[in-house]
């Protein structure tokens, strides 16, 4: 990360629009939320761009456009578009066995070894899954197995030698589950190509495009918005580590030193760090096209559903899957304004975004709280002001 500048993109700004985000920011920024950049892009023009709050409260550092966030999830795309820029190389093949690249990763259902392929890693039809939706005696803390957003001692080997040893949830392709297989996804990438993650991210998808303010490790962690969690009082200062309770009975351990730490294995699904302007370029790549990243026809494929209602009990009515996205099949259903075909998802430390193509729109929501900046209030009140709904 030699600098946190984002590629720049022409200004259209959005007088209405603006009255409108401004009222959202205003009212959860310093209440539920300590800091957060909203960016709003209409048809390749930012249309609405603000930093609010803190990036650090205890010190009074504000945010601005270009501070440097955790990502969590918001390290899958990145990913997710790497490993599809390798297929449409042929360096991958999407619906080969995985263990192919990973000849040591042989997780069984039934008593049977399963056969995952790529397609089921990017689709979360594996039947993998994640510990935090396991409550503290599930199978894969009981394992000792990473999330990928702790500090856990161990690599990536050891983590899918754990993660091979339990189980899995269900037979892959019979059932949608969100889960490590972006960070199983991760270590096809590497020996696929005999090089480290972070390097085919960067040849493949961030230096292709510009973006100097992503990676997965922080040169220097001072610089990135501090991690807040929700607590009764509001949003506390993260521990290290720091646990937040999620889903029924379950616990997302995060620990915040893991961005600075050179010798921490590179999480697929949730080890990156950048900034919410190199976030926008990479959507917006997607959105026109894919170039010079992706084949059109690609970006078809990541963002069509391919698991028909099997992922509306984890996600919502009217929402299908893509190859690494959640994509919106039936807007009544889902009750957004949001146009059909419309494709998003968040992180754990509190971000959320979307692409609505119909629109021409793609929006970012960077907070630096975990988690009500991915799934708490804001995001809708942030979608429906974009729209003018609500």
């Amino acid at each position: 990360m030699p600098d946190h500048t984002a590629p720049a993109f022409p200004e259209q700004p959005d007088a209405a629009l603006a009255t409108r985000l401004d009222a959202v920011l205003d009212d959860y920024v310093g209440g539920s939320i300590v800091g957060a950049v909203v960016i709003v892009a209409r048809d390749g023009k930012i249309a609405y761009r603000r930093a609010a709050g803190h990036a650090d409260r205890e010190s009074g550092r504000a945010m601005t456009a270009d501070t440097p966030f955790r990502l969590a999830s918001v390290t899958k795309p990145y990913v997710t578009v790497a490993a599809l820029a390798l297929v449409d190389r042929g360096i991958l093949e999407l619906d080969a066995p995985i263990s192919r690249w990973l000849p040591d990763f042989r997780p069984h259902h039934d008593g049977a070894e399963a056969t995952i392929t790529l397609r089921h890693l990017l689709s979360h039809t594996s039947g993998l899954g994640y510990g935090f939706f396991q409550k503290a005696d599930g199978p894969y803390l009981a394992a000792g197995i990473s999330d990928g957003i702790d500090r856990p001692g161990f690599d990536l080997a050891e983590n899918l030698r754990r993660l091979a040893g339990v189980p899995l949830n269900f037979a892959p392709g019979s059932a949608w589950l969100y889960s490590l297989a972006t960070d199983v996804l991760g270590a096809v990438l590497q020996a696929a190509t005999g090089r480290p993650l972070a390097e085919v991210v960067r040849d493949q998808v961030t230096g292709p495009l510009g973006l100097t303010g992503t990676g997965f490790h922080a040169a220097e962690p001072d610089a990135l918005a501090t991690a807040y969690a929700d607590a009764p009082g509001g949003p506390a200062r993260m521990d290290d580590p720091h646990a937040v309770s999620f889903g029924e009975g379950g616990a997302i351990r995060f620990a915040p030193s893991r961005a600075g730490d050179a010798a921490a294995y590179p999480s697929g699904g949730a080890g990156m760090v950048g900034t919410p302007g190199d976030f926008l370029a990479l959507l917006e790549a997607l959105r026109t096209g894919g170039a010079p990243v992706l084949r059109p026809e690609t970006v078809a494929a990541l963002t069509t559903n391919t698991v028909g209602t099997m992922a509306e009990q984890g996600i919502g009515a009217g929402w299908g899957f893509g190859l690494g996205v959640a994509v919106l099949v039936d807007p009544a259903a889902a009750a957004t304004p949001q146009a059909a075909g419309t494709w998003r998802w968040g992180g754990v430390y509190g971000h959320n975004w979307f692409v609505d193509p119909a629109a021409g729109l793609v929006v970012t929501t960077f907070t630096n709280t975990a988690v009500s900046g991915m799934n708490g209030p804001i995001r809708e009140a942030v979608r429906d002001a974009v729209y003018g709904a609500g």
